[in-house]
């Protein structure tokens, strides 16, 4: 399994929230392409990035800074936010980043995930952020309106070649990983997924690698955990690489 250490950006700051909200957020860093040098260093082998404005404005505002977490990384970059048309997906892929994470548009615009996989292959990813088993859109604020397993069928059909699920009510609480609900979306998608909300401890690579035994779980986003020194990254990497730190 892969660990991809998480650069969220808002402000042109690396921060991290509770819950997706926006009230409660903790600066970790001025300087997200210092951070991602600091997690390539670790051993890093790729990184999710998210530009936490865009999710709000529905466009991507922090490219700059992710054009320089790009150059600072050389490993490939993931990122997500706001990121809703064909046109915004090609400036994205201009920055350098190797793969584009398509949230809101995913519920809203099915035909345009369909159209971006069949021009843009598996560098398009489908990131389904839900709340108790519901999708959400819209930075995290609004229900979808639909089923995150359902959704997850649809987008597989779609020619989407992954999917990050989020357990929101999880994400940045080191609450621990929702390792049933991610085992079972990535039974019924059939296609990869990977974990992310709530990494606490080493005990959720162990228990997402255990859970892992089709293969269907592509790896796991840490975020707030190594920010805080709750996981050493670097062990966390051996530990899902080796099953040993």
């Amino acid at each position: 399994m892969i660990i991809f250490p998480a650069i969220d950006i808002r402000g042109g700051r690396c921060v991290r929230l509770t819950e997706g909200r926006f009230d409660k957020e903790t600066v970790f860093a001025d300087n997200p392409p210092e951070m991602a040098r600091k997690w390539v260093a670790a051993g890093a082998e790729y990184l999710h990035v998210v530009d936490l404005d865009g999710a709000v404005a529905g466009k991507p505002v922090n490219l700059e800074v992710v054009g320089a977490i790009v150059k600072t990384a050389i490993i490939p970059v993931q990122l997500g936010g706001g990121i809703r048309t064909i046109d915004t997906i090609e400036q994205v892929l201009a920055v350098g980043v190797s793969r584009v994470i398509l949230g809101s548009v995913a519920v809203r615009n099915p035909e345009l995930v369909r159209e971006a996989c069949r021009q843009f292959g598996s560098r398009i990813v489908v990131g389904i952020d839900a709340r108790d088993g519901q999708a959400a859109v819209d930075g995290w604020g609004t229900a979808g309106g639909i089923g995150a397993e359902e959704l997850a069928q649809k987008m597989a059909a779609a020619g989407v070649a992954r999917i990050i699920y989020t357990d929101i009510s999880r994400d940045g609480t080191l609450q621990g990983v929702n390792v049933a609900a991610t085992a079972a979306l990535a039974k019924a998608a059939g296609i990869p997924v990977i974990a992310s909300g709530g990494v606490k401890s080493l005990d959720d690579i162990t228990a997402l690698t255990a859970a892992n035994a089709d293969g269907g779980m592509e790896g796991v986003i840490v975020g707030k955990a190594i920010y805080t020194g709750a996981v050493d990254l670097t062990a966390a990497i051996r530990l899902a690489k080796e099953g040993t730190v």
